[in-house]
């Protein structure tokens, strides 16, 4: 663990915000040896930008080594679980159920990592707790927060207990759809060629952008949609262009 880390760890955690995490852990059976970094997991980017004390501290770092860990334990247990699938099945069902569309409900319904977001003030005037892109990435952060503080297999454990049943769903034909994916295998299969999605604009302040993106198959173009990240605005774009075209 990094210098940084360290001394976030040794930063004192209020009576009520630690009460707060602990029912956060007893809800999930999550066990944490030290709070402070489940506590910054929560922690999102527009409350370190608004507060000098805290400005080298919040969720992102967690998030990006998150994302890692959650690819692997899922392609791990799809490779164990899938035997006699190929490879590009295993990568279509692991794109699909780590997505933000997959994660965000995951945040929402069963983790309700919304009760405990840090945010700034200008992010939760403008819904902020219920924007999919911060909800996923606090699901990120908090497997990444995990590792760090328990190990690989405590985190491996959450990650199966939380994504095993999106991948049944996916087996099962009831999960959440790549649109991409079943735009881009049509598409290929017609023309031989890619869609391509382009990037109309994006509006708004860094740490609250709204892109919209559409996607040409030819001379045909389809959008634009909008969407807090480029890829769920590709997603959203996708979607409408598999509707128009009856592939849903």
């Amino acid at each position: 663990m990094n210098l940084r880390d360290k001394i976030y760890e040794a930063k004192k955690i209020l009576p009520e915000r630690k009460k707060q995490l602990e029912e956060f852990c007893r809800n999930l059976d999550l066990h944490f040896k030290n709070l402070n970094m489940l506590d910054l997991a929560f922690h999102h980017r527009s409350f370190s930008n608004e507060n000098e004390d805290h400005r080298l501290y919040n969720n992102e770092r967690l998030e990006f080594l998150g994302d890692s860990v959650l690819g692997l334990a899922t392609a791990a247990f799809l490779y164990e679980d899938m035997m006699d699938n190929q490879e590009g099945d295993l990568a279509k069902i692991k794109s699909t159920v780590v997505s933000e569309q997959t994660l965000a409900p995951i945040a929402k319904e069963k983790m309700h990592i919304d009760k405990y977001l840090i945010l700034g003030k200008g992010e939760e005037k403008t819904g902020g707790r219920e924007k999919k892109a911060i909800l996923a990435d606090a699901v990120e952060a908090v497997i990444g927060a995990l590792y760090l503080d328990s190990g690989y297999a405590a985190a491996e454990k959450f990650v199966c207990k939380i994504i095993v049943p999106e991948i049944r769903k996916v087996q099962n034909f009831k999960g959440v759809k790549d649109f991409k994916t079943i735009l881009q295998e049509y598409y290929q299969r017609k023309h031989k060629i890619c869609p391509k999605y382009e990037l109309i604009k994006s509006v708004g302040p860094d740490h609250d952008k709204t892109f919209f993106m559409l996607v040409r198959l030819g001379k045909v173009s389809y959008g634009p949609a909008e969407g807090k990240t480029k890829k769920s605005a590709e997603q959203t774009v996708a979607k409408i262009a598999c509707e128009a075209l009856g592939l849903e």
